[in-house]
């Protein structure tokens, strides 16, 4: 058994695929109409599905907006250099939420930046940190 992909919902397919694929640096493995349910839904990630976890965007045509609720917290991506990652993402429209910096009550550098639905992804430093958070 294994993990497929997580799924979150956006108001705007073709905002979200920009930030995930330009910002992020994801890739679109696919990408599929559904006419008759009115939903669009893509696949992103740093891989092939058939080797790692993907993020699946669900646009359903009739719903711009959603809000995130409360029980979500937020995606997480692992990153060698995690100040010059935040200075990409900066430089490509970006929202960093959260600086880099040691995360409380730890050592694990972190940072936050935020998609344009509002959805919160955790930045890891892997080179020096054990993810200890």
């Amino acid at each position: 058994m294994r993990m497929l992909h997580t799924m979150i919902r956006v108001g705007d397919l073709e905002k979200s695929l920009s930030f995930y694929t330009k910002v992020l640096g994801m890739h679109l493995l696919r990408k599929k109409d559904y006419p008759t349910g009115r939903f669009t839904l893509a696949f992103v990630g740093y891989g092939q599905e058939s080797e790692v976890t993907v993020l699946e965007l669900t646009h359903n045509w009739d719903q711009s907006q959603y809000e995130i609720g409360t029980g979500y917290g937020h995606i997480a991506l692992g990153v060698e250099n995690i100040y010059a990652t935040c200075e990409n993402i900066s430089e490509n429209g970006g929202n960093i939420v959260r600086a880099p910096g040691p995360m409380k009550h730890g050592k694990t550098i972190i940072a936050f930046v935020e998609d344009p639905d509002g959805y919160k992804i955790e930045l890891i430093e892997l080179s020096k940190n054990k993810k200890d958070s």
